[in-house]
């Protein structure tokens, strides 16, 4: 529906009557309220301010038609465009990057963290190259059946067993401007000098100690043969870590190599239970074997201080019997008779100054251990006594024990 079609005036309603005389350039009144909904706000005026600006630049470059560009004109448009290209050199350098600055394509100069200038282009350019931060490149794949990559992870160990390994690399630059001139794809540089590494370390490991405890020298080894190769590069690269993810033996193998770890933890354990028997045993006969010596070394101490003690008595009874051989000789003959006679049912009676019968008590002869009694003896005459002088005096023994 056209906008000019009287019978149907659009939203605006028919064009007024009246002085306008129908002209089509009379200016259009619309109804107040902006369509019945209320006053509208008034806003910029965008047409009086791209007038003035028309106007401006007409005074500028001449004025009007044909009075040609003023110079002073061509002059502040080339001193803008040219203050634009000059502060186009400011940059800013992170904390974590270091500025490379090239001029005309070669490396000028190295620039710290901070707001910089070079030359505008295409005199200077600047490149920010992160170098605080830890890069890594998975090399083998991802460790699954799904993500390995078997021209990357097959491997052949000293011992001619083929392995599945992927690890990773962690790496960061250490110089910059080597970093983006000694090589024309870093990172690609990294992971090929990865993979070289890591099947020259495998190639002169056994099989045994990449899948069970030598896994650190091999990653170890890896890294310091990588450092070496960057270094004689001159790529910048600083390798901070490399590390095995996952080793396996390809995947047609992989139940005979369980079996075959699994033998090796049973030997491992039975040969862990021998030695813990053997060590009981033998520890235990060593402790038996000092409890003898030590119970030897007792009695030897015991005897010999015992010998010893006898011989000192001895030795002090001689010389007392030198000196009254009588007396001693009857103190050691009582004294032995005292020993002998401890526990018999036994009474002496010395004959000496007897003249009358001697009455013991009833319970004499009761013997004093053991549950049977002895019954008492009559008692009987003293006998005279012994004129011999060697022998000790006549002693009469009454009611022997039973």
């Amino acid at each position: 529906m056209p906008w000019n079609d009287n019978a149907n005036p659009g939203p605006w309603g028919s064009p007024p009557s009246g002085d306008d005389g129908g002209r089509r350039d009379a200016p259009q009144r619309r109804p107040p309220g902006n369509g019945g909904r209320g006053p509208r706000p008034p806003g910029p005026d965008f047409g009086a301010g791209l007038d003035r600006l028309v106007l401006r630049l007409r005074n500028l470059f001449g004025g009007g038609p044909g009075g040609g560009v003023r110079p002073g004109a061509i002059a502040a448009v080339a001193g803008a465009v040219f203050a634009l290209w000059a502060l186009s050199g400011l940059y800013m350098v992170q904390p974590n990057e270091e500025g490379v600055v090239t001029t005309f394509g070669a490396y000028s100069r190295s620039e710290a963290p901070g707001l910089r200038y070079h030359l505008p282009t295409p005199i200077e350019d600047v490149e920010k190259v992160p170098v605080t931060s830890l890069n890594r490149i998975d090399i083998g794949g991802t460790g699954t059946a799904d993500g390995d990559i078997p021209q990357e992870s097959l491997m052949l160990t000293s011992d001619e067993n083929i392995i599945d390994l992927n690890f990773s690399v962690t790496w960061r630059v250490a110089d910059a401007s080597r970093y983006l001139f000694a090589t024309r794809n870093p990172e690609e540089a990294v992971k090929a000098v990865a993979e070289s590494a890591m099947r020259e370390v495998i190639g002169r490991t056994p099989l045994d100690p990449i899948l069970t405890t030598g896994r650190g020298q091999v990653q170890l080894q890896t890294a310091e043969l990588m450092q070496k190769t960057l270094d004689s590069w001159g790529a910048g690269v600083s390798i901070v870590e490399v590390q095995i993810r996952g080793v396996n033996p390809p995947q047609e193998v992989v139940a005979a190599f369980r079996d075959v770890l699994s033998a090796d933890q049973d030997r491992a354990s039975a040969v862990n239970e021998a030695d813990a028997y053997r060590n009981r045993v033998v520890n235990e006969a060593k402790g038996d074997a000092a409890k003898i010596v030590q119970y030897a070394q007792g009695y030897r101490e015991r005897a010999v201080r015992t010998a010893t003690g006898d011989a000192a008595r001895f030795n002090s009874i001689y010389n007392e019997y030198r000196h009254a051989p009588e007396a001693t000789r009857q103190r050691l003959y009582l004294e032995t008779m005292e020993q002998v006679l401890e526990h018999s049912n036994k009474v002496v009676i010395s004959g000496k100054g007897l003249t009358a019968p001697v009455i013991l008590p009833p319970d004499v002869f009761r013997p004093r251990s053991g549950p049977a009694a002895v019954a008492p003896a009559a008692p009987a005459a003293p006998t005279a006594p012994s004129t011999d002088a060697t022998t000790p005096p006549a002693q009469t023994q009454r009611g022997a024990a039973q």
